[in-house]
């Protein structure tokens, strides 16, 4: 019986072996095809010289203005793209734990769009692969369990919204868009204020709240999510707090994002900022 033991020990040390060779290089590939889709993501983009005015921000509402001014965009240049890293936990279902993960993110302003590619552990030998991407007015969530077998290729109209959400609650990370023309703002009233972004063929609203610093403390909006097997309009919330420096830019340095569903709410996503860099070299 022992001889026996030892030779399933042996093949099942063999078999773990294999799939973690062939799960590094179904990771390689994986991150040369993003590495790829983020050469043309960034394809033809040109940085501008463009310098931010007073008078630039005189028809945003007072809440908006403040904003800018505390996130010191004042005589810097509008921002054309931007690079960022994060580490997060996320979970896919309010019942399941918290996953870690690593993620970077690429953002493009003069044509509204990102592309986040992320690594989540999801136990000692399993992995999942992600990478959600917006560009050209479309997005796609893409999931590989592994980095091979996929599991999630989402696309469609519901997830053009939703991405089209994404990007403008994301601007709190790069301020110079919300000078950008494809956003129209709206004053609620002196902490508060609602923004209309309209781009390839979609619009989008959220509100975005502001404290007496100038801080944006939330967003809320509505937004498509893909719940029980079908695309419902829901609301999204994202809190964000903890401001840091980058490039002399004052931005959230964490941020957590729920659902607010019939049945719960459902915080899936909570984020601390490592690195920003706006304006960095295209090439990958």
């Amino acid at each position: 019986m022992g001889s026996i033991a030892l030779a399933i020990a042996g093949v099942v040390t063999i078999i773990l072996a294999l799939v973690s060779f062939i799960a590094r290089i179904a990771n390689i590939l994986f991150s040369q095809k993003v590495k790829q889709e983020v050469n043309e993501f960034f394809a033809g983009l040109v940085h501008k010289e463009e310098i931010i005015k007073p008078d630039d921000l005189e028809k945003l509402p007072p809440a908006v203005q403040r904003w800018l001014h505390y996130s010191q965009v004042m005589g810097k240049p509008r921002f054309s793209s931007a690079r960022s890293k994060q580490k997060a936990v996320m979970k896919m279902k309010p019942e399941n734990p918290w996953l870690q993960l690593e993620a970077e993110q690429y953002f493009t302003i003069d044509r509204p769009g990102y592309l986040w590619k992320a690594r989540v552990k999801a136990a000692p030998l399993v992995h999942f692969a992600a990478r959600d991407k917006y560009h050209g007015g479309k997005g796609n969530v893409l999931i590989k369990i592994l980095s091979l077998f996929k599991v999630v290729d989402a696309r469609g109209p519901e997830v053009d919204q939703g991405s089209l959400v994404r990007f403008l609650a994301e601007t709190v990370w790069i301020p110079t868009a919300a000078l950008s023309d494809y956003i129209t703002w709206t004053p609620v009233n002196d902490y508060t204020a609602e923004a209309a972004i309209s781009y390839a063929g979609v619009t989008a609203t959220g509100v975005f709240n502001f404290n007496e610093q100038g801080e944006v403390t939330s967003f809320t909006a509505p937004r498509y999510g893909e719940f029980g097997g079908q695309y419902t309009l829901e609301t999204w919330l994202v809190n964000v707090n903890d401001y840091k420096e980058f490039q002399g830019i004052r931005v959230p340095g964490k941020g957590e994002v729920t659902w607010k569903l019939k049945t719960g709410d459902f915080t899936w996503y909570r984020l601390e900022l490592e690195e920003l860099q706006y304006n960095h070299p295209v090439a990958y």
